[in-house]
């Protein structure tokens, strides 16, 4: 792979290139991605949305939108530390007009994107999701369906469902949200299929990255940028290289930031801060430490250290590769490959005994997996019947709550059933149990 075309800014739809040096310097492409991102509904919806503690309370505890701008935050900055280094290495970019503040962009606009296309009630709800078409109601529809499609919806995946929201097309909307080509690569940290499932150990056969009613645009995205096949016999392809630096930026914040919530919610003693954190900085000023009253900022002054020291050490770690990561050899994240991994795993073992195994979490996955299954059941048996010209009374007034985007007619089951799960997964904590509540004939 190269960095000229891995640095596309083609958007769908165009006819002509855009070449970097005609860009406008005050308002950029890489830079107007973001600003899509920051405007568009499904990005507003995170703000109602777990990141650790569901429905929480409290007033500083991390929701999806304040974890996903952090992470671009995070984001921007590896983005330009390895620009930098980069457009020295590379001096035909400097000619083409890039400069260090593109990467930035790219990866800042990736990263504030991440979890754009995840469910309600955390993890869990994609989890949900994945059992109800396994185990529950909809496994009815297995023989109904190809392979890749069902394994799309008994494995349902926020990334690949981030991917359906940024380029699916509407009516009156073609390509989504229309953004570069560069942006759309450094989001895709899994670039295949459904099926075969994680074919080997590399880190982009984790998980996957679309699903197979955006194939279409998965493809004309890759090829585009010139992304590395990985397989000859299924759609596979190895990451973009700025993908690395996305999902540097998310890993660092989720195991800094989520410790530190587990502290200020009083989950995890703040002994626990000092006592793990400061083995992921070089020196720690105890004078300072102790000046400062109250435990959030204790806690916000360790955590600010941390991660700029895992910054250091991913940007170092990808720069020492990048001839790997460029041809594909390269197949660990790069916080695994980093000094503090086993710091970094003693941090998460705790996050998951204090937090993610708290009451407080379990009562409300719980609730999430019952709820996310009525709902699923009510909207696609309706839309179902409506395709069968079976509609009830109650089926019309069911769709009637569906945004308009997802009432059009469809004959094809799978884009049927996958027009509501991306419906199910796209509404808020808060809606979800409210709706709930509603086709339950609970009067909220």
């Amino acid at each position: 792979m190269n960095w000229e075309q891995l640095l596309s800014l083609k958007r769908f739809g165009d006819t002509e290139k855009r070449p970097r040096i005609a860009q406008d310097e005050t308002r950029l492409g890489f830079e107007v991605d973001f600003d899509r991102i920051i405007f568009s509904s499904a990005f507003r919806s995170l703000q109602d949305k777990t990141q650790v503690i569901p429905l929480s309370q409290t007033d500083f505890v991390h929701t999806r939108l304040t974890h996903s701008l952090e992470v671009s935050v995070v984001g921007r900055t590896l983005g330009r530390r390895v620009g930098k280094v980069l457009l020295e290495r590379h001096p035909n970019l400097v000619a083409l007009g890039y400069t260090f503040n593109d990467f930035g962009a790219i990866v800042a606009a990736a990263s504030v994107t991440h979890d754009i296309g995840n469910p309600p009630f955390g993890h869990s709800g994609e989890k949900a999701i994945g059992e109800y078409f396994k185990s529950g109601k909809g496994a009815k529809y297995k023989d109904l369906l190809s392979a890749k499609e069902y394994q799309d919806l008994i494995d349902f995946e926020g990334n690949a469902n981030g991917f359906k929201i940024l380029t699916e097309s509407r009516e009156g909307i073609s390509g989504g949200l229309r953004l570069s080509y560069a942006t759309l690569g450094a989001f895709l940290k899994y670039p295949k299929e459904s099926l075969p499932k994680k074919p080997t150990n590399h880190i982009a056969d984790k998980k996957y990255g679309f699903f197979q009613s955006e194939t279409s645009e998965f493809l004309d995205v890759v090829q585009e940028l010139g992304m590395q096949k990985k397989s000859e016999t299924d759609i596979s392809f190895y990451r973009h290289p700025l993908a690395y630096l996305v999902e540097a930026a998310d890993d660092i914040c989720y195991t800094i930031i989520d410790f530190e919530d587990g502290i200020n919610l009083g989950l995890i003693e703040e002994e626990y801060a000092l006592e793990y954190l400061s083995k992921l900085i070089h020196g720690i000023n105890r004078d300072k430490y102790y000046a400062l009253k109250h435990t959030k900022d204790r806690t916000a002054y360790l955590r600010a250290i941390a991660i700029n020291s895992l910054i250091d050490e991913a940007v170092t770690i990808f720069l020492t590769n990048e001839e790997a990561i460029l041809n594909g050899s390269f197949s660990k994240s790069l916080l695994e490959k980093c000094k503090y991994e086993a710091q970094i795993n003693d941090i998460i073992k705790i996050s998951i005994e204090k937090i993610y195994k708290s009451k407080e979490v379990i009562e409300k996955e719980i609730a999430g997996y019952r709820i996310i299954a009525d709902l699923l059941d009510v909207f696609i048996s309706a839309k179902n019947n409506q395709f069968e010209n079976q509609l009830s009374n109650y089926d019309k007034l069911v769709l009637s709550l569906l945004s308009e985007e997802y009432k059009i007619e469809e004959s094809d089951l799978y884009k049927r059933i996958m027009s509501i799960c991306s419906y199910v997964a796209g509404v808020s904590d808060s809606y979800a149990i409210k709706m709930h509540k509603i086709l339950k004939g609970n009067i909220v």
